[in-house]
């Protein structure tokens, strides 16, 4: 076998073996890996040198050297072998002359220009070699490396901080070039406000006054979301705690804030603020409002007609109806239908709504809620497309009277006040009875408006998302209003939602609903004195 000339460059771990024999030659590249043995037992390994050394080798389609390194080698060791080619002559006459015996100097040779390496520290290992030739399609065999990345690691957990989590790139066979390096980045964001929201040192008036209820009643709906609200670790970050979310939740509806305002209070970003509103708030509705927003039982309603009884002296009354606008930005279908024209004049500018209509009991509770309406329909057009409408013509509800305004027709099962200017004097103390059972659902959409600064003004959610965030509203209302939450006075908020009175139509139907309703404003009177 003739065998070129050898040289050895050194690396940090390996060595690299370079042949070559004439500028016109390709260079070939061989990486031995220090195992077990020293330089010395190296020496002792080889009988015949170049021979052992080319029997241990494993032959590789892939290039070890891409194409930046195989042109500085193969310029280097032209320019070196150019330099030597005066010898080269003389050297091969005496190689020729002395035969066999001279073998064993050639690895002098070798072992002569690694010398300089023996101070080094060397483990005890045993060699690898790894013995690469470029084909002749060197450039589109480089071109189509295929480099495989293992899946990056993650320690967890949402940062506090700004990091870069680096996951490390996996490196040629026999190669130490790295690849590109991908990056996590967590913006740094403060939770100081927070924390110490959710902290004992936080009093429970401050805690009261930032989302509208005492940390009481805050824990118990935290506890009843857990399951709905809960989310799992994953490898990127740590989820938010549950009562994070919550909370953000309900100081975006209490206070009605921007969502960059909230977004810095709490640590999150803007995007997560919104999600996590949405998300609470239809968790509510799903698991809270069957609870907490319901239509009375037998044993219930008994005590509301009492208690409506002791406010009015009218008897069998179940509950208290109301219909209020919710301002919204103009929907791009059908904005006619939202259009509101009283809004308008009193805004001097277009305005749009859309509705909540509620029943409430004596404690200004909701009991019934329809809501998502476009703010043009009238009262007595809203009310007839709801599911109660729906249940009182159905025979569901029976021998049980709703109160409501002069912006709702009379009906055998809905009490509204004498709209006539002339009134009788029996005419006239059923009204004020009347008006202060309608008292009472207006001072309960009051508390749920002022206690819900959201519902203030114009409001940037969604049209068909707004159902599910002010159904939530009506359901924390009712959850305030059961563990006796008083609002702060500063609050109080009032409503403006013009009634148009509607025109009594003297039909069969509503004969039997008229003179019921001299009965009872008779008997009002005569009882009152």
């Amino acid at each position: 076998m003739n065998l070129p000339p050898i040289s050895l460059t050194p690396s940090t771990r390996s060595y690299v073996v370079v042949f070559f024999s004439n500028p016109h030659t390709l260079v070939y590249s061989l990486q031995i890996s220090i195992s077990s043995f020293t330089f010395p037992q190296f020496q002792s390994t080889f009988s015949h040198p170049l021979q052992t050394l080319y029997s241990s080798m494993e032959i590789s389609s892939i290039p070890f050297l891409n194409q930046e390194e195989y042109s500085y080698f193969y310029s280097f060791f032209q320019e070196l072998e150019n330099n030597s080619n005066i010898g080269d002559i003389s050297i091969n006459k005496r190689r020729k002359i002395e035969g066999p015996a001279d073998e064993n100097n050639s690895l002098k040779e070798i072992l002569s220009t690694i010398s300089c390496f023996e101070d080094q520290d060397i483990p005890n290992s045993n060699f690898d070699f790894d013995f690469q030739i470029p084909s002749s399609n060197f450039a589109s065999e480089t071109t189509e490396r295929v480099r495989k990345t293992p899946p990056p690691k993650f320690d967890g957990g949402a940062s506090s901080s700004m990091v870069a989590e680096e996951t490390s790139s996996s490196q040629y066979h026999g190669g130490g070039a790295g690849g590109p390096q991908r990056r996590l980045w967590v913006k740094e964001r403060s939770k100081g406000w927070w924390e110490y929201y959710n902290s004992d040192e936080c009093p429970d008036v401050e805690f009261k006054r930032a989302f509208r209820m005492s940390k009481a009643t805050f824990n118990t709906i935290c506890d009843e979301l857990d399951s709905a609200v809960t989310k799992k670790d994953t490898m990127l970050r740590l989820a938010i705690p549950v009562r994070q979310r919550v909370a953000v939740c309900l100081y975006r509806l209490a206070t009605g804030d921007p969502l960059r305002t909230v977004s810095g209070l709490f640590g999150l970003g803007i995007s997560t603020c919104h999600k996590l509103v949405l998300e609470v708030c239809a968790a509510i509705r799903t698991v809270l409002m069957p609870k907490y927003l319901q239509w009375p039982n037998e044993s219930r309603l008994e005590h509301i007609k009492t208690k409506f009884e002791s406010i009015s002296g009218i008897p069998n009354v179940s509950g208290s109806i109301y219909t209020t606008h919710i301002s919204i930005i103009a929907p791009k279908v059908s904005p006619a239908a939202y259009f509101n024209k009283k809004h308008t004049e009193r805004n001097q500018k277009p305005s749009y709504s859309t509705t909540v209509q509620g029943v409430v009991d004596p404690r200004g509770v909701f009991t019934d809620i329809c809501i998502g309406y476009p703010g043009s329909m009238s009262d007595d057009k809203i009310l007839e497309k709801s599911a109660l409408s729906q249940r009182f013509n159905m025979g569901h509800l029976k021998n049980i009277w709703v109160v409501g305004g002069t912006s709702y027709p009379l009906l055998d099962w809905l009490l509204v006040p004498y709209a006539q200017q002339h009134q009788t004097w029996s005419q006239h103390s059923f009204n004020e009875k009347i008006g202060e059972v309608q008292k009472v659902a207006k001072d309960a959409f009051m508390r749920l408006k002022g206690r819900w600064a959201c519902l203030q003004k114009r409001t940037e959610v969604k049209l068909q998302d707004l159902p599910v965030v002010l159904g939530a509203c009506c359901v924390l209302h009712n959850i305030c209003e059961m563990n006796n939450e008083t609002m702060d006075v500063d609050l109080g908020f009032e409503l403006f939602d013009a009634e148009i009175v509607v025109e009594e139509s003297v039909s069969g139907s509503m004969v039997n609903s008229v003179q019921v309703r001299d009965s009872i404003a008779h008997n009002l009177l005569h009882h009152s004195h």
